[in-house]
């Protein structure tokens, strides 16, 4: 067994569950999202990001797009979030957690697409 190897798809999959767990709920749900749970996904992004460095390959490149995509669209919903009631100082409203649950389920969709292609990769070093 490779643990790299085991510890890249961990985080892979990690990242996709982390962010779905933030995903699921009404969209305009203000109570059914957590600020902590979104920087929790954020960070777990992030280290899938950076394990995804120094691949060579194609799929390797591919990878990385995806973990670069998932990872502005979770900033952006951050941004946005901390924008609303840091900065504007005002509550958490329907409108704009919708905004910030609709860029997750952007970077969900990103993180998707890389679990499949780790399955994939899986699959054809199988045979």
């Amino acid at each position: 067994m490779n643990l790299e190897k085991v510890i890249f798809g961990f985080f892979v999959i990690f990242a996709c569950t982390m962010n779905f767990g933030f995903f699921i709920g009404g969209l305009s749900e203000v109570h059914e999202h957590d600020a902590g749970h979104l920087f929790t996904t954020v960070v777990i992004n992030l280290i899938a990001l950076v394990l995804k460095f120094g691949d060579r390959t194609h799929i390797g490149a591919i990878h990385l797009a995806t973990s670069m995509v998932a990872l502005l669209q979770l900033l952006t919903a951050s941004l946005v979030w901390m924008w609303h009631t840091n900065i504007s100082h005002m509550a958490m409203d329907g409108g704009t957690m919708a905004t910030v649950v609709s860029l997750s389920g952007g970077a969900l969709v990103a993180n998707v697409i890389s679990v499949v292609l780790l399955i994939s990769e899986t699959l054809n070093q199988a045979r």
